[in-house]
């Protein structure tokens, strides 16, 4: 389950209170909306299949690979179709590298996605033994499906510019620096990843319309 409406408010109120910056933005865009993903195997799935191309070319690939290999995209039924069969549903060989190491890890049991472990570094680990999915994609499955609150991907490049941006810096921090600059809002990290692509649409918007330098 992702962080609600509830939760998102309460975190930003506590993050507010000792941060300036959160309190001051606030006022001027309002809180953030849910984000919301399905736990389990297939988010994890869509994630590589949607990679490096479009909303729509993703939907098409999932469903000629529904219609080849299954309804559901079984992990077992993933692990077993042949390359070239993945190939021609629009997977590249990277990508089938990926969905089917993913695949072997939940039908051995080498990964449990109900059964995560509870501490969020070794939910990472467990995750990022699986091809194609690094330490972003992991962080933003804990967040979105799962909706644990301290989780802060501080390698998401708007969190970067955004956590720059919202104390007033001259530059982007680095990973690094945002990871540090963040320590301070444990355990709210989780909403105040959200609100900083939440403030960063919003800036978006608002220089689109002339309204805010970007």
């Amino acid at each position: 389950m992702s962080l609600s409406a509830e939760q998102l408010r309460n975190g930003l109120d506590a993050l507010a209170a000792i941060e300036p910056c959160f309190a001051r933005m606030l006022k001027q865009i309002g809180y953030p909306e849910p984000r919301i993903r399905a736990r389990g195997y297939q988010t994890l799935l869509r994630t590589i299949v949607g990679q490096q191309v479009s909303v729509a070319a993703a939907s098409s690939i999932w469903t000629k690979l529904e219609t080849m290999v299954g309804a559901g995209l079984v992990p077992e039924a993933v692990a077993a179709a042949p390359d070239d069969l993945l190939r021609a549903a629009g997977l590249s060989r990277q990508k089938i590298a990926y969905a089917k190491s993913l695949a072997e890890h939940v039908a051995s049991g080498a990964i449990d996605f109900d059964r995560l472990p509870a501490d969020d570094e070794e939910a990472i680990a467990r995750m990022t033994a699986i091809k194609g999915i690094g330490r972003w994609s992991a962080e933003i499955y804990l967040l979105f499906a799962e909706g644990r609150g301290d989780v802060w991907p501080a390698g998401d490049l708007a969190v970067q510019i955004e956590t720059g941006r919202l104390l007033g810096l001259p530059e982007r921090p680095s990973e690094r620096e945002t990871r540090r600059l963040a320590a301070p809002w444990s355990p709210h990290r989780g909403a105040a990843a959200i609100f900083t692509w939440h403030s960063y649409s919003a800036r978006a918007a608002a220089a689109k319309a002339d309204k805010m330098p970007l």
